[in-house]
This record gives C-alpha cells, sequence and structure tokens, in this order.
C-alpha cells in the first residue's frame, strides 16, 4: 500500500514513472511476476484517474500513431517476460531505470521538433518496456515531449498513451496467466485506494513543485533503485 501511494504521487506530478518506482521497491519483499502483475492492475486504476482528467487536451493522432506498435510491443514483451530467467529479468530491469535515469539527468529540454515517423519506435519500445518492467512511459515521454505540444496536450495525450498501454498488458497477463492469482487480486483490493489517494494528493501539490525539480529527484532515486537491481541480479 505504501508502494502504491508513493508510486501514485510521483504519475499524478509527472504523467508517468509509477513503475519505475514501485517496481524496483516491490522486488525487495515479493517475486518480480507478482509485482508486474499487482501493478498493472493498480497503475490502471491510477492512469484511468489522471487519463480522464482532460480528455479534451489530448491530441488523438499522435495518439492513434502509437497504439498499433504499442500492441506489437506488448506481445513481443509479454513473450519474453514469461521465459526470462528471473536474475536476467532483475538484471535488465536494473539497467533499463539506470539508462533511464541517467538520460534524465544528464538531458536538458529542448524544442526540437522530432519526425511523427519516431512514433513508431516510441510505440514498439513502450509496449515492449511495458510488459516485462511494467513501464512503458520513458519511450512515450521522450517521443511526445519532442512533438512541440503545450504542457497541457503533451499531459493528457500521454495520459491517454499510458492508459492504453497499460490496458493492453492487463489483457496479456490474463491470457498469458499471470493475473491469474487470487493473492494478485486481494493485494490490489488493498493497493489500489492507496494509489487513488496518492493520485489525490498529487492533484494538491502540482502546481507547488516544479517539474523539472521533481523530474531530477525522481532521475536520482532511479539511479540508486536500478543500481541495486543490477547489483541483486549480478
Amino acid at each position: 500500500m505504501a508502494i502504491a501511494f508513493l508510486g501514485a504521487i510521483v504519475v499524478g506530478l509527472t504523467g508517468f514513472g509509477s513503475a519505475l518506482i514501485t517496481i524496483p521497491l516491490a522486488t525487495y519483499v515479493v517475486p518480480l511476476p507478482f509485482a508486474l502483475a499487482l501493478y498493472a492492475l493498480v497503475d490502471l486504476s491510477s492512469a484511468a484517474a489522471i487519463g480522464f482528467e482532460n480528455p479534451k487536451n489530448a491530441v488523438r493522432e499522435e495518439w492513434k500513431r502509437l497504439v498499433p506498435m504499442i500492441l506489437v510491443g506488448t506481445v513481443l514483451g509479454v513473450t519474453l517476460l514469461v521465459n526470462l530467467p528471473r536474475n536476467a529479468a532483475l538484471f535488465l530491469l536494473g539497467l533499463f531505470i539506470v539508462s533511464y535515469a541517467l538520460y534524465a539527468l544528464l538531458t536538458r529540454p529542448g524544442h526540437r521538433i522530432v519526425s511523427r515517423n519516431w512514433a513508431w519506435l516510441a510505440g514498439l519500445g513502450g509496449g515492449i518496456t511495458s510488459s516485462v518492467f511494467g513501464a512503458g512511459g520513458p519511450p512515450y515521454v521522450i517521443y511526445l515531449s519532442h512533438r512541440g505540444l503545450s504542457k497541457e496536450a503533451f499531459r493528457a495525450t500521454l495520459g491517454f498513451t499510458t492508459l492504453t498501454s497499460i490496458s493492453l498488458r492487463v489483457v496479456a497477463f490474463l491470457i498469458t496467466g499471470i493475473l491469474l492469482d487470487p493473492h494478485v487480486w486481494a493485494t490490489a483490493v488493498l493497493a489500489i485506494p492507496a494509489a487513488l489517494a496518492g493520485v489525490y494528493m498529487a492533484r494538491k501539490i502540482y502546481f507547488a513543485v516544479s517539474r523539472d525539480v521533481l523530474m531530477k529527484a525522481v532521475a536520482c532515486v532511479l539511479l540508486v533503485s536500478g543500481s541495486s537491481l543490477v547489483i541483486r541480479a549480478l
């Protein structure tokens, strides 16, 4: 419940990134497949709460470009997940988190507009990382942040994209049996209300915290947590 609350505050303030916090922390107390299944349900509730805040601000054309390859990436990601050894999965998760943390810390926001064709790669990458690591946000964020969208359009479009990605992940987990563990659903009954409380709290402090400062702080936390996962896997 505490991990769900913390992850929901992060996603409520930034629009993404809850799984980058929740999954590494949860793997200290439960197996990775259990954590991925549980927080797929938790993230779905948080994404729904955020995604429908201001749907009119979403740029539907961008969303439509991302969705087809998110579907392909989800299928590939679930195939990898059910076949990867536990230590290999933990190592790749840690490496992915460290890589994104370094990207967030070392890059500066830019205004260069990239081609819409990059949506194919962003959708594929997000679908794969969403299924394998529970974190599809980074590829979507990198792409949408370079499409010249306003702050409101960026947040709303990211919300719809993330909601779509998580919904496909939940369906894939149901089909493959990862979500058929009754203990996952029993735990979700407790974790989901905690996550919704985190989203509510995030709305209260959204305008009081600089997003850039928050993102740098989150990146530092991710660097530490990702490094610890790599060390554990080795």
